[in-house]
């Protein structure tokens, strides 16, 4: 484990190093880390606002997905600590954060899991495929910002992909199962 963690040190200090030497990157860098999520509600919000039952539906699997991720995220952080890069004290930090576990990356499970989940259905997999590549973006803003070790972004890979994977098995099903006042969206014209 040492070397696992020496090489994640390594990257994480060859990526944070490009922070706080130009106002432009940094700027971007802070955008990116912390708003880019929002463009992931707004697309889950288009889609669900659109005429095309199958729309409504996909954005409601996503938005599955993504809580099914935060909640795995949130489990492994209950019994799993590794600290954030600005706490060890080798970050430029360019975001002030809380001092807690920094695996995996709730940003990053939360746009990748929305990402993945998208790409499984034919509708929307060209815009997934967008989202996808914008969230690791989003994941690498974080380290660039001192947020986030690049180990912490794979966990959030992996775990969006099992949350994902879920959402699309498991969501329709308990979609169709439920009878309360989102039941009744879904089957508007």
């Amino acid at each position: 484990m040492p070397m696992i963690e020496d090489v994640n040190i390594a990257l994480f200090k060859s990526i944070n190093s490009f922070a706080g030497i130009n106002p432009v990157l940094d700027y971007l860098g802070i955008i990116t880390a912390n708003y880019l999520p929002f463009i992931f509600i707004l697309w889950l919000a288009y889609l669900g606002f659109r005429k095309e039952r199958a729309g409504k539906k996909i954005a409601l699997y996503a938005g599955f997905s993504a809580a099914l991720g935060i909640l795995f995220n949130f489990l492994i952080s209950s019994v799993y600590y590794h600290p954030r890069p600005f706490m060890l004290h080798i970050a430029t930090l360019l975001i002030p954060h809380a001092a807690e576990s920094s695996f995996p990356s709730d940003h990053t499970t939360f746009m990748l899991s929305i990402a993945f989940l998208l790409i499984y259905y034919r509708e929307t997999r060209a815009s997934g495929i967008v989202l996808s590549i914008m969230g690791v973006v989003g994941g690498l803003a974080r380290v660039f910002s001192g947020l986030h070790f690049p180990l912490d972004i794979l966990g959030s890979i992996g775990v969006a992909l099992i949350a994902s994977l879920l959402a699309y098995s498991f969501g329709p099903k308990l979609i169709e199962a439920y009878s309360g006042p989102g039941h009744q969206i879904l089957h508007r014209s």
